[in-house]
């Protein structure tokens, strides 16, 4: 595995900093926008200046979602002793995803689009897919290479897109993950919808007043498990669900069909019942609409839902990555048998009544479930088992 988010520049910071409960949305310094001093962001402290020099890229034209998909690829490669050679095989799949993509260069974007004559470096960049090409073409890989975009879900389809071939035969490992970083592209279009939090996002309170963007990237390395005995294996895939719902754009239904049906279809791929999940990490935005549709999805699909908490008070909402940063933090709680406190939280949703997980604890985890539901009714659900 590797990551890279608000609260750590690798997986095992970013354990400890889950941990000790640590909160990385803070008021911006990397991006120059209007709202740098009024709304609060998940942002990383790196410059892309200091990206550029600590992962050794020259190329013009990359942009800082590239540099943090980079950042976090390498660290999982590394981590998984994957060599340049099988990355090279075609054997080995890359799937991953993005929202912003190079968008993220906003400025240059508005001005190579109005400019008749003079282009600046980032004119072949714009493409949200263009950070996995980026890292396709800096390793020559010759696998299968595919990006998703199903908004919020996007990186959780990269991981469901990465299993499924290594079942079906179609490549025998799957790099997969997703990456995304602050954007005026997304800050300015989050605004326009009105659900981007004054304060410090608050998931599955009754104060709740929006969401907090963040950035991040991961990437988990997928092997089959004869092809991985002699490796250090954090966990398993067991079980995997995608539903669309199409209700709104932006919303999900009032009865949360959309996310019952993806975690009902992650259970049913895992042979497991309702009960065997022992934690859940939420999808939980902090929004009105998801953190209320979400619970009602829980109790529709569960007896006596089982201990959940969102880490997106931690993270901010990371968009395209979450479903690959929070697939990390899931198997972190298996692997060290450990749950971590959801922040911010005060008092219940008066319509559920559910409390999030808020305090540190150790306990015995064999099953934990992974939400990440999209615009447009794209909610996909994975499961992870203790390897």
């Amino acid at each position: 595995m590797g990551i890279i988010s608000a609260i750590g520049n690798t997986v095992a910071e970013n354990r400890i900093a889950l941990l000790e409960g640590r909160c990385g949305i803070v008021y911006q310094s990397q991006i120059p926008s209007k709202y740098a001093d009024s709304l609060p962001f998940g942002e990383i402290k790196l410059s892309d200046e200091a990206l550029k020099t600590k992962l050794d890229v020259t190329e013009p034209g990359t942009t800082r979602t590239s540099l943090l998909a980079l950042h976090a690829f390498n660290e999982a490669v590394q981590n998984s002793g994957l060599s340049d050679h099988t990355l090279w095989q075609s054997d080995t799949a890359l799937i991953g995803a993005s929202t912003v993509g190079g968008m993220c260069r906003t400025d240059e974007l508005f001005a190579d689009a109005n400019s008749p004559e003079a282009a600046t470096e980032y004119l072949g960049s714009y493409d949200y897919a263009s950070p996995i090409l980026y890292l396709q073409k800096r390793y020559d890989m010759q696998g299968i290479i595919n990006t998703i975009n199903t908004a919020c879900s996007s990186s959780a389809n990269a991981i469901m897109m990465g299993a499924r071939l290594i079942k079906s035969g179609l490549a025998k490992r799957a790099i997969v993950g997703g990456a995304d970083s602050l954007a005026k592209f997304t800050i300015n279009g989050f605004n326009a919808l009105h659900i981007l939090s004054p304060e410090i996002c608050t998931p599955f309170d009754a104060g709740r007043r929006g969401l907090n963007l963040g950035e991040g990237a991961a990437f988990l390395v997928l092997e089959r498990e004869e092809d991985a005995l002699h490796k250090k294996i954090y966990a398993s895939i067991a079980g995997y669900g995608n539903s669309s719902d199409s209700y709104h754009a932006s919303s999900l239904s009032d009865n949360g069909e959309g996310p019952f049906l993806a975690m009902q279809s992650a259970l049913e791929t895992a042979s497991l019942l309702p009960a065997a999940i022992d934690f859940i990490n939420a999808h939980g935005t902090g929004t009105e609409n998801n953190d209320l549709v979400e619970s009602i999805a829980m109790q529709r699909l569960f007896q006596q839902p089982p201990p959940f908490a969102s880490t997106k008070g931690n993270t901010g909402h990371t968009l395209g990555a979450a479903g690959a940063i929070e697939a990390v933090f899931s198997i972190l709680n298996l692997h060290g048998q450990e749950l971590f406190p959801a922040l911010q939280f005060k008092n219940t949703i008066p319509e559920t009544g559910l409390q999030p997980q808020n305090s540190y604890q150790q306990t015995a985890i064999e099953h934990v479930m992974s939400n990440s539901f999209g615009f447009g009714g794209n909610c996909t659900s994975l499961i992870f088992s203790k390897a």
